[in-house]
């Protein structure tokens, strides 16, 4: 089935704001993940940490005026919570490293077999840094990876990343608009699917091995 950018990122979005708890402090990196805030729900209590010096981010609000000086890690407008506070990078990334951030969700070019990530740079094209996922991947608690399945129908679930590593065994959890799926010791293990697609087609779209369990879940909306 063909999906649009935009419905893709709307699945994810909305399904990975379905891991957190109340109480959760949780940051969103750039691109997608920042999307995550607008389906958390509105009488769950978290705490969204923003790497470029926030705390109590809140969801983007088109009905307000925006206020250019309040952004998430990418730069988007966005609104923030009673109580929010900002700081600058060196308090953010102490508040990372130092183990405070429950879970935090990321983008990625490619995840691997073992929960390698890539997600930072492809050799020979422009990239202005590194950013600040080397340390949330080392400094969160639970690592979630916000992607789409596959980019141009390349799978970026794969047996061995070939890009440059982020991070090696970090990733917890594997969240597309096809899959849900979980990094444990065995293997990735397909815990949900989206009934818009086949398990075939799934299967067929991810080049690494998948676990299908007896308990496989339709991934909810």
């Amino acid at each position: 089935m063909e999906l649009s950018k935009e419905q893709c990122r709307e699945i994810i979005a909305r399904r990975v704001a379905q891991e957190f708890s109340a109480g959760d402090v949780i940051t969103l990196g750039i691109g997608l993940p920042t999307e995550v805030a607008n389906y958390i729900p509105a009488e769950l209590h978290v705490v969204t940490q923003s790497e470029n010096g926030m705390i109590g981010l809140g969801h983007r609000d088109f009905s307000q005026p925006e206020n250019p000086f309040v952004t998430n890690a990418g730069g988007i407008p966005v609104t923030h919570k009673d109580g929010a506070a900002f700081f600058d990078s060196l308090m953010s990334f102490t508040m990372i490293r130092g183990g405070h951030v429950d879970a935090t969700v990321l983008g990625a070019l490619q995840v691997d077999e073992e929960g390698n990530l890539a997600n930072w740079m492809v050799p020979g094209v422009f990239t202005p840094g590194m950013g600040g996922a080397m340390d949330l991947v080392v400094g969160a608690k639970r690592v979630i990876i916000a992607m789409e399945h596959t980019n141009k129908g390349v799978s970026r679930i794969v047996k061995k990343c070939n890009l440059p590593l982020t991070a090696v065994k970090e990733v917890d959890l594997i969240v597309t608009e096809r899959a849900v799926i979980e990094v444990t010791s065995e293997g990735l293990v397909l815990k949900e699917i989206n009934p818009m697609f086949s398990l075939e087609e799934v299967l067929a779209s991810t080049d690494a091995k998948l676990i299908v369990p007896i308990d496989m879940q339709l991934m909810a909306s």
